[in-house]
């Protein structure tokens, strides 16, 4: 979450006229994250969260981020539910932007994630999977491999002033996941981005996902590959193998993993690795002046790639084979 476009009170009353959710008490910018303009809102009937969609993401897309947060609701997994308008519609517009209000999910991310909430993140995980196995709209990873090579010639020439040879150690990593990258695992719909300020916890214990604007159809377990990523690594650098084991055992617990997702699961990491490498190298060279946001450093992420690319066995992860 960020902010990028501001919003005016006589236009932010002519939005929230279109619901019933009563009158506007007061919007505060949400400064963390990346891709949109999120804002906590106060209304007389309760607090919700408005999103202004920005240029990167598609606004054909936005149908099937709210249709699976609704879809999700009604399976029972915790997430944040779309506020319909008058009309019946989930979207309009803000200020120039595509837009929509949803609820607003209690809870707090942990800012130093423990084996336990990487146990309660596994098995919501797998449920978050398993629920979606009957949404009817799909969406292509654009995020995933064919989309890497295209985001790192974007960038092209500016990478080595983040890290020297950064460039060379990128494009070799693509001509390895362009002959090497995993196929014809089980998939469907994953959240794609579930970082740890994107899941929400009270008292230790889950109480939902928020931020489905990378969801997508892929490889079910590359979500586990991105959580090792983004859950199983300490501030210094190391890996944590108690947080990996936790993860791993509980998501299998609910929705076991084949011998082939186990096999795919260093080279599927390796790749998340990559694809936060890159992403994070885009904002870091293209960040917009004056935005309410900081853009992540992309050099965690290249620490972590050299990590994967040395593990020859799902075992690395704390799994028993």
């Amino acid at each position: 979450m960020a902010v990028y476009t501001e919003v005016d009170d006589e236009a932010l009353e002519a939005f929230i006229a279109l619901y019933d959710i009563g009158t506007v008490l007061s919007l505060k910018g949400i400064a963390d994250g990346v891709e949109n303009s999120n804002y906590l809102l106060h209304t007389s009937t309760g607090s919700y969260i408005l999103t202004l969609y920005e240029k990167r993401v598609d606004a054909d897309d936005l149908p099937f981020f709210l249709g699976l947060m609704n879809h999700l609701a009604s399976k029972g997994v915790a997430c944040p539910t779309p506020i319909v308008q008058r009309s019946g519609d989930m979207l309009g517009t803000l200020s120039g932007r595509p837009a929509a209000i949803v609820s607003f999910l209690e809870g707090v991310w942990p800012k130093k994630p423990l084996p336990r909430h990487c146990a309660e993140l596994g098995a919501g995980l797998a449920k978050l999977h398993l629920a979606s196995r009957d949404f009817d709209l799909t969406r292509a990873n654009a995020l995933s491999v064919s989309g890497w090579r295209p985001l790192y010639n974007a960038c092209r020439g500016r990478t080595d002033g983040i890290i020297p040879g950064l460039g060379r150690e990128i494009e070799d990593a693509l001509d390895f996941f362009d002959a090497h990258w995993p196929t014809d695992l089980p998939s469907g719909v994953i959240h794609a981005d579930p970082f740890p300020d994107n899941v929400f916890f009270l008292q230790h214990r889950l109480s939902g996902f928020i931020d489905f604007y990378f969801a997508c159809n892929d490889a079910l377990v590359y979500d586990l590959a991105i959580c090792l990523n983004a859950w199983c690594f300490e501030p210094d650098g190391a890996f944590n193998i108690s947080k990996a084991r936790a993860l791993l055992q509980s998501y299998s617990q609910v929705r076991p993993l084949c011998a082939d997702e186990l096999a795919a699961l260093p080279v599927l990491a390796r790749g998340s690795a990559l694809r936060f490498l890159l992403t994070r190298t885009y904002d870091w060279i293209n960040h917009p002046p004056g935005a309410l946001v900081r853009p992540k450093d992309p050099r965690e992420y290249l620490g972590k790639m050299r990590f994967h690319r040395d593990v020859t066995s799902p075992s690395a992860y704390g799994l028993d084979l």
